[in-house]
């Protein structure tokens, strides 16, 4: 069998990804008890992995416990208090809790997060990562437009006569 250098300095990184896997594909296929589970073996392992605190307050949304979501969100918030993504799950949760007021803060600093993201590619020059065409808003066909063959006469365009010179 063969192994990655990786894989053999730290000889937990296989299993330990494979479990995150394993709960990732269990949160996708809807098994939420599942995910749940195995995400909290996750964090169990590595209590910082953000990815794994991230996905399990989505579990806790999806399964429709939004006080647990709203918990496991602001550890996420811990974690990366800047990250867009945590500032939109949150205020997502709580809107479905029926906390708008505390929903619209989040929402703003999801915003607040995402200009902060590109004022620093712009700083560093780097390239703004192109965004996933799925995951864009439908937007509409431009409709086509017949330019007239003759533009009517502007009068108001025209140069007023000179002053005379006599």
């Amino acid at each position: 069998m063969h192994t990655s250098p990786a894989t053999r300095k730290f000889p937990h990184m296989s299993s330990f990804q494979e479990q995150y896997d394993d709960a990732m594909f269990a949160f996708s296929t809807g098994d939420y008890e599942d995910a749940i589970a195995k995400l909290k073996a996750v964090l169990a392992q590595d209590p910082i992995h953000f990815d794994a605190q991230l996905a399990l307050g989505m579990a806790y949304y999806r399964k429709g416990d939004f006080a647990a979501a709203i918990s496991e969100g602001h550890k996420a918030e811990k974690l990366k208090p800047h990250e867009q993504l945590v500032h939109t799950n949150l205020s997502l949760f709580y809107m479905k809790a029926g906390d708008k007021a505390t929903a619209e803060h989040h929402g703003l600093q999801a915003r607040i997060a995402s200009w902060r993201a590109d004022a620093q590619h712009a700083k560093t020059g780097e390239a703004i990562p192109p965004s996933d065409p799925e995951l864009d808003l439908a937007k509409p066909k431009p409709q086509s437009i017949k330019l007239p063959s003759k533009f009517p006469d502007m009068p108001w365009k025209k140069k007023p006569p000179g002053p005379s010179t006599s």
